[in-house]
């Protein structure tokens, strides 16, 4: 892992600069080419639109390591208002959540308790994302979306690529025929535990891709969400499943709101299924600074709103 990345991945975890940043008015320019804006309204607008070009969408309200019960019975009640206005208005879109804004730090039962009921309520032809977290949550997080999928179809998992241990956990994932999205991982793991090295990860990814596009996976029905921005990768993958025969509507590719947006639309435009993931909330500090680390240029693009003050 690079120096810079590693440093601005321990800024993410700064409350100090949690508190002061998000005042500064270059940090908010940049964050805002991520983020439609902090409230549900605004996302929903992003959704409307990106559907409007046959490209759908996932939510998801930015918090985490909530540890108050009232406070995460709040965010329940969020996504439960935000997924009545999402049938309401027929949208493309579902819903990703974050276990430790739901409870997990508190009690796992209370969390799953949450997380079933949002299951409940989401359509049975969509899919209720559970997002990963630093390694310390892995098992856990495992051990809710397996519950959750011995009860429900609906329900999806997010796993990273550069942990070593991923292709152990896709094991015992796809004979569940889970929905599962793979992005490379974005926190600051150790060295024991993930890969340090960016090409590594990218290797890992792209046989980890192989995996939820083989024959076996769809045989089973597993939902591959390919979630990267990595135009040489993707245009590897998309090589790849042509010469094994995998239908263009076979392969999801999931991306951020705001980067590579040609490429979503390319996608779109040429049969692939396209879904951007659509962030929103007041608490975007440590999310906004994962995004800086995954990509040099978007650090230059912060530069370039600082020095245009």
């Amino acid at each position: 892992m690079s120096f810079g990345r590693t440093a601005i991945l321990k800024a993410a975890q700064s409350p100090w600069l949690r508190e002061r940043a998000p005042r500064l008015g270059f940090v908010r320019r940049t964050v805002s080419r991520f983020m439609p804006g902090e409230e549900a309204d605004d996302a929903l607008a992003a959704c409307r639109t990106l559907a409007g070009h046959g490209i759908a969408s996932v939510l998801t309200h930015l918090g985490e390591n909530i540890t108050d019960r009232a406070e995460a019975e709040a965010v329940k009640q969020h996504y439960l208002d935000l997924n009545q206005r999402i049938i309401t208005a027929q949208l493309p879109t579902e819903i990703s959540v974050k276990l430790t804004q739901l409870g997990l730090d508190l009690d796992p039962e209370f969390c799953y308790a949450n997380v079933a009921t949002l299951i409940e309520a989401t359509p049975p032809e969509k899919v209720l994302w559970i997002d990963m977290e630093q390694s310390p949550y892995v098992d856990a997080t495992l051990a809710i979306f397996k519950r959750a999928r011995a009860a429900y179809a609906n329900v999806g998992i997010c796993v990273q690529a550069y942990l070593y241990r991923t292709g152990q956990d896709l094991d015992t994932l796809i004979p569940m025929r889970a929905a599962i999205r793979l992005v490379k991982g974005a926190y600051n793991e150790p060295a024991e535990l993930a890969y340090p090295v960016k090409k590594d990860v990218d290797e890992n990814y792209f046989h980890l891709a192989q995996r939820l596009l083989s024959p076996e996976s769809r045989k089973l029905g597993v939902r591959a969400a390919i979630a990267t921005h990595d135009k040489p990768l993707i245009a590897r993958l998309n090589e790849w499943a042509a010469s094994q025969g995998v239908p263009k509507q076979g392969i999801e590719y999931q991306m951020l709101f705001g980067i590579q947006r040609a490429e979503q639309q390319r996608l779109a435009d040429a049969g692939y299924r396209s879904t951007v993931l659509v962030a929103y909330g007041t608490f975007w500090f440590p999310w906004f600074m994962r995004r800086l680390a995954e990509r040099p240029a978007n650090v230059l693009f912060l530069a370039r709103n600082f020095f245009s003050n």
